[in-house]
């Protein structure tokens, strides 16, 4: 097994740091506390707050007021997800960025929250204009989280932007954390040794985050992005091992779609009427003038795809809607042949983005139909209530399955795909579930977790790599068991699976990474059995609670269009993929009474 030496050792630093900020920290509160008071020295610190409380006047009062709410845990919270999500969120895609700012507020929190706990020092003897919160007076997490906070971000414009008004706005976002300081004073909350310990702890955390997350790291230019940013098409890499994928297709010009039917399966929500529109005027462009559409239905998700591919009425298939969409068409379509199109207008469209296409759904359909043919895999999964079904994505168990149950419907359609994140809070502290896996009829190996990630694809949303070398046509699957314990190890798995995309190659991962927040399993065909039933989900749906669930790889079982790479050239019969070779007795599919129905299983047929 290898890792990645140069992640793992960052990893290393920032716990080291980190822990070498917290013993200073707490040994500065305890001299204050234990050796200065008792000396005398500290009478300063008192005076100074009674002054101030014996000048207050009701215009101060509510200056300091409206101060330390900019500084106080929702506002930091939700402007702290804010500024990371608009740098993750493209066109930025600045991961180091995001993981400076987010892990410089979550750390100076856990941080102070550790060394009020030890010093735990009363508050100013003066009336208090707030309430006393239950955390000791010193340092002051107001102070330490605005400069964590709002220092960051006065880095972030000094070092990653070229305004000339850059030294206006970080200069006025530092003067934040000292005022907000000063109104704290002046509210009774805290002593100026707690102020000016709130700055050093907020001072400490950029220096400790800053050093891992943006010293060294290249600044993209406006018109570059880093290496790895968006995963490209499975056709556009230049050079495979052989028995896997190459774009298909026939002759040069082949690509284009040219005549025959088009079945267009449309979720009536997420294709609206103007898309349809739209999408219906690109495939007449494109020769596909017998078009049949359908809507889906609660109960009927490719609408009356099946039907119309049982009589044998389609040479194109379009998927306009999300995931859960595209596995309903796929499942009926897989190993006859006839290719899938999508177009991405659904909430995550983690499929289409693993595939490369544009995120615009007309712009991604006009490029497949522009393109050629591609067989990817599939996996199928089964278990416990759950007859065999296809998916295209991943199929997971646990934290991300009951994240997905819980996000409204309502909330997901005005967010998108952060809406999941908000669920997800509900879920952070549950209990880590006892498992145990098979791979490809091995040895059981027992684990806890908190969730279980099959994947035949690997990119999340914001180009995450979940999964960094699930590939769609590599001829397994890939599982990933997320167990980070604590606030370091859910920033150890963040600060993994961010980092993953900064990569030109993404390292083997087989096995426990982030320390044993994550840990990687191949294999082409995964068990899984649960101490009880857990959540269970397939490409984004959601499904009945389960003990167990399975899953195996079936190789090249679906035709789709996707763009062609720059400067392709038409392959010759011999590469043309066939499926990845199994492991001599390895065990992949179902068993032979629960494999899908022989009619939607039919041999892939010829190019077209």
């Amino acid at each position: 097994m290898t890792t990645d030496s140069g992640g793992t050792a960052r990893r290393k630093r920032l716990l080291w740091l980190v822990a070498v900020q917290t013993v200073v920290m707490a040994a500065l509160g305890l001299l204050i506390t234990r050796v200065v008071a008792a000396g005398g020295l500290l009478a300063p610190d008192d005076t100074f707050v009674r002054v101030l409380a014996a000048h207050r006047g009701p215009l101060a009062d509510r200056i300091s007021r409206w101060l330390s709410v900019l500084a106080d845990t929702p506002a930091v919270v939700g402007v702290t997800l804010l500024c990371v999500l608009g740098l993750l969120l493209p066109p930025a895609r600045r991961w180091s960025e995001a993981l400076f700012l987010g892990g410089s507020v979550a750390v100076q929190s856990a941080v102070f929250l550790l060394v009020a706990a030890l010093v735990d020092r009363p508050r100013p003897d003066v009336p208090r204009l707030d309430g006393a919160p239950p955390t000791s007076s010193f340092p002051s997490g107001h102070v330490g989280a605005s400069l964590a906070l709002y220092g960051g971000l006065a880095v972030l414009v000094l070092t990653r932007t070229r305004s000339r008004w850059r030294y206006l706005a970080a200069g006025t976002l530092l003067l934040v954390p000292p005022v907000v300081g000063l109104s704290r004073m002046y509210r009774g909350m805290h002593h100026p040794s707690d102020v000016v310990a709130g700055l050093l702890n907020g001072t400490l955390t950029l220096l400790v985050i800053g050093s891992v997350f943006l010293v060294g790291r290249r600044v993209p230019g406006p018109a570059t992005a880093e290496a790895g940013d968006v995963p490209g098409p499975i056709t556009a890499e230049p050079a495979r091992p052989a028995g896997t994928a190459a774009a298909t297709g026939g002759r040069p010009g082949d690509g284009r779609a040219g005549g025959g039917r088009a079945v267009v399966v449309r979720h009536p929500r997420a294709c609206p009427d103007e898309l349809a529109a739209r999408v219906r005027a690109t495939l007449l462009r494109h020769g596909l003038t017998d078009q049949r559409w359908a809507s889906t239905a609660p109960n009927r998700p490719c609408g009356d795809l099946a039907e119309e591919h049982a009589a044998g009425g389609a040479d194109l298939v379009v998927a306009c809607g999300g995931d859960g969409t595209v596995r309903a068409c796929a499942e009926v379509v897989a190993g006859s042949g006839v290719p899938l199109a999508l177009v991405p207008c659904g909430t995550g469209n983690l499929l289409a983005r693993n595939l490369g296409l544009p995120s615009d759904p007309e712009k991604a359909l006009e490029a497949a139909l522009d393109g050629g043919y591609s067989d990817i895999d599939t996996g199928r999964a089964w278990g416990d209530g759950l007859t065999p079904t296809l998916f295209t994505v991943m199929a997971g168990a646990g934290f991300d399955a009951a994240m997905i149950r819980d996000t409204s419907p309502a909330l997901k359609a005005g967010l998108g795909w952060p809406a999941y994140a908000l669920a997800a809070t509900r879920h952070l502290t549950e209990p880590r579930m006892r498992l145990t896996i098979r791979l490809d009829g091995g040895r059981r190996i027992r684990r806890r977790a908190r969730m279980a990630v099959i994947g035949n694809v690997g990119t999340l949303q914001a180009g995450l790599r979940l999964l960094p070398r699930a590939r769609p046509d590599s001829g397994h699957l890939e599982l990933v068991l997320f167990d980070p314990q604590g606030p370091v190890g859910w920033l150890a798995a963040a600060a993994h699976i961010a980092d993953r995309p900064l990569r030109r190659t993404p390292a083997a991962t087989d096995g426990p990474v982030a320390g044993g927040a994550l840990e990687y399993f191949t294999a082409t065909r995964i068990d899984i059995r649960f101490a009880r039933p857990r959540a269970r989900e397939l490409d984004g749906e959601t499904l009945p609670d389960g003990a167990r669930l399975t899953a195996a790889v079936e190789p090249a079982a679906l035709r789709v269009r996707l763009p062609r790479p720059p400067a392709a050239t038409p392959p010759s019969p011999a590469d043309v993929r066939t499926p990845a070779p199994r492991r001599a007795g390895a065990a992949t599919g179902p068993p032979a009474d629960a494999r899908a129905p022989a009619s939607l299983r039919a041999p892939r047929t010829a190019d077209r």
